[in-house]
């Protein structure tokens, strides 16, 4: 889980090795969807796993153009524009997006436990937005953009409570991240690329998501959900800490207290159920 952990908190400082080497956000999506999409349709075909159909196959198809291609491309111009440490703390605002979707879709119940998570996660993205010497931390499409990467991150969480369990993450992501490559690609301007370039782009895909995937089911298997959901919130920890000895990101001082509270919103929403049969108690 720390390995899986680690290799997704590369994805915003290496992505900004990729912008110096000039290639454009929505061109680095498109490529660490495909890539990373022909590994995952790999390891399908290896394991001889079958693909899904009719619904489920339309289902993916969706999930591709959505849960893909605006997710990857939001969190590059997230990073983009506002940095690798505000996009990654701003992703782990899926969370609270999941608490209110689940309200909204299945009229789960906002107890004041998750009424409580939501508001602590927007006090945190106010204070990272807060003004600072008359002027805004952070720019308006970085703080935009971040909060589209973190409601489409969210949908990972609500698709895959309807089909991971029937057909499991690598074969959904074999048929989803192509579709979301293809979807991006009328909005990509390509650009000639160095070894550098493409050296970061096989990063991306290999190993922040082809193997964090890996590795982080591989945690799942040996750590109950609550255990690996609460090792995962070191990722937006890990890549702040990288933005800064890489780029020198800081954030402000009341932002450095918003993301903390982002981070511990999602370190609570993993104990949610076990607080509430607490509080139930």
């Amino acid at each position: 889980m720390l390995f899986a952990a680690a290799a997704w908190a590369l994805l915003g400082p290496v992505s900004k090795l990729a912008f110096t080497e000039g290639l454009e956000p929505l061109e680095v999506a498109f490529w660490r969807a495909l890539l990373g999409g022909v590994l995952f349709a790999l390891h399908a075909a290896w394991e001889r796993r079958p693909l899904p159909r009719g619904y489920d196959g339309l289902g993916a198809v969706a999930f591709g153009v959505v849960g893909v291609s605006l997710f990857y491309g939001s969190y590059q111009l997230a990073v983009y524009f506002g940095g690798a440490a505000l996009a990654s703390v701003l992703l782990y605002t899926a969370p609270a997006w999941v608490l209110i979707a689940s309200r909204l879709l299945w009229g789960v119940p906002m107890n004041a436990v998750r009424v409580g998570l939501v508001a602590m996660t927007l006090a945190g993205v106010a204070l990272l937005a807060w003004p600072q010497d008359g002027g805004w931390a952070w720019s308006p499409a970085g703080l935009g953009w971040g909060l589209v990467a973190g409601w489409t991150y969210a949908l990972y969480y609500i698709y895959g409570k309807l089909q991971f369990e029937h057909y499991g993450p690598v074969v959904l992501l074999a048929v989803a991240l192509p579709v979301g490559a293809l979807a991006l690609a009328p909005w990509v301007d390509f650009s000639p690329k160095s070894a550098a370039a493409w050296g970061v782009l096989v990063e991306l895909a290999a190993v922040s998501t082809y193997l964090a995937y890996r590795l982080y089911a591989a945690g799942l298997r040996r750590l109950e959900a609550t255990r690996a959901s609460l090792v995962a919130t070191l990722e937006p920890v890990l890549a702040s800490l990288l933005a800064f000895i890489w780029w020198g990101e800081r954030f402000t001082p009341t932002g450095y207290l918003g993301a903390a509270l982002v981070v511990l919103a999602v370190a609570l929403s993993a104990l949610e159920p076990w607080l509430s049969r607490r509080r139930r108690g």
